[in-house]
């Protein structure tokens, strides 16, 4: 979530608030020493005490691109030396070997993003975490002495979605194997079968993503986001439900929403769906994906009828649509001098 909201402020020009956000989470965040040095923890409190040791890579995804973007928009002479920030976390990972329980989040051997850099995370990835295009980005501007092997995760990362994503309905599930093949993991004490469900949301505006910001798989892309937005359209457009079997079948089991009182029950037609559903409409080129863009024009992030809320999740996820949509979001390049 903090590393969502500096790309938001880098994308829209709000370097106070970036810096803010940068500077609480690498007080309380980021591991300065030991073995998870340069990567950040997962879930903490407001007052910064941590709930969640372990990373979640792609955060290190979004710190990364984010920092790198600063450095092009707005310099590295402040406070804040924005690339040499980006460069660290980037070095701390590739100096880990595995030798005190944690690895770098970019598997060395297949290019692909491991699910946690500890723990059995290390062993299958999710395919919501894949961004090709942030490696692009990195290539070209991490200035790192590693931009073949970042082009080699976005070759890599592209040809893993295509694995990973049901050809005829879209969807993939949450988590999977580096080989595209099904896990099943446990959850709320019961074995869960691999499905479409709350990070599997963001893979439509991910390809979009890099759609928008490379279009090295034009082709594909636009087959992928044509076929996910016939499947939801078929189980009607204002009523799908947020939760799907990769096949196109109905779950049996609905995993809940939320924590404590605020947790919802069963599925429903989730905000953020409807957003990266409608950001898909980048690469898609049918009719329909217009309908789509509106549903989300005429979206309110609001409590659900089970009085389920999330403010943070749809709200971000419907906050990127937006920007994607009216071309907010884009690659930031170097500020180029003035001519005298």
């Amino acid at each position: 979530g903090m590393s969502y909201g500096m790309m938001i402020a880098v994308q829209l020009d709000k370097k106070a608030e970036f810096d803010r956000l940068f500077r609480w989470a690498k007080k309380y965040m980021q591991y300065q020493d030991g073995p998870m040095k340069g990567y950040f923890a997962w879930s903490l409190a407001p007052d910064g005490t941590i709930k969640g040791r372990g990373p979640a890579s792609d955060g290190e995804l979004y710190f990364i691109t984010s920092l790198i973007f600063a450095s092009n928009r707005w310099g590295n002479d402040g406070d804040i030396n924005y690339l040499a920030e980006a460069q660290f976390i980037l070095d701390s990972s590739w100096e880990k070997d595995g030798s005190e329980g944690i690895k770098p989040f970019i598997d060395k051997e297949n290019h692909l993003i491991i699910f946690t850099p500890d723990g059995r995370g290390v062993g299958y990835t999710d395919p919501s975490y894949h961004l090709p295009a942030f490696y692009e980005v990195w290539a070209r501007w991490a200035n790192d002495g590693r931009a073949d092997f970042y082009r080699e995760c976005a070759k890599a990362s592209r040809e893993y979605l295509h694995k990973s994503i049901n050809p005829e309905t879209g969807l993939n599930p949450d988590t999977n194997n580096f080989d595209g093949s099904f896990i099943e993991n446990a959850f709320f004490g019961r074995r869960m079968k691999p499905a479409f469900r709350f990070d599997s949301w963001r893979v439509p505006m991910n390809i979009a993503l890099d759609y928008s910001w490379a279009c090295a798989d034009r082709e594909w892309q636009t087959n992928y986001a044509n076929t996910i937005q016939n499947f939801f359209y078929s189980k009607g457009i204002d009523t799908f439900a947020d939760q799907y079997n990769v096949d196109g079948t109905e779950v049996d089991f609905a995993m809940p929403a939320g924590q404590g009182e605020f947790r919802g029950t069963g599925t429903r037609h989730s905000v953020g769906l409807v957003s990266t559903l409608a950001a898909a409409t980048l690469a898609a080129d049918h009719a329909i994906a217009r309908e789509f863009a509106q549903r989300l024009w005429d979206s309110k992030n609001e409590p659900y009828e089970d009085g389920y809320f999330d403010a943070y999740y749809d709200g971000i996820l419907r906050l990127f649509a937006f920007m994607h949509l009216c071309g907010h979001y884009r690659v930031i390049e170097p500020a180029k001098p003035q001519r005298q």
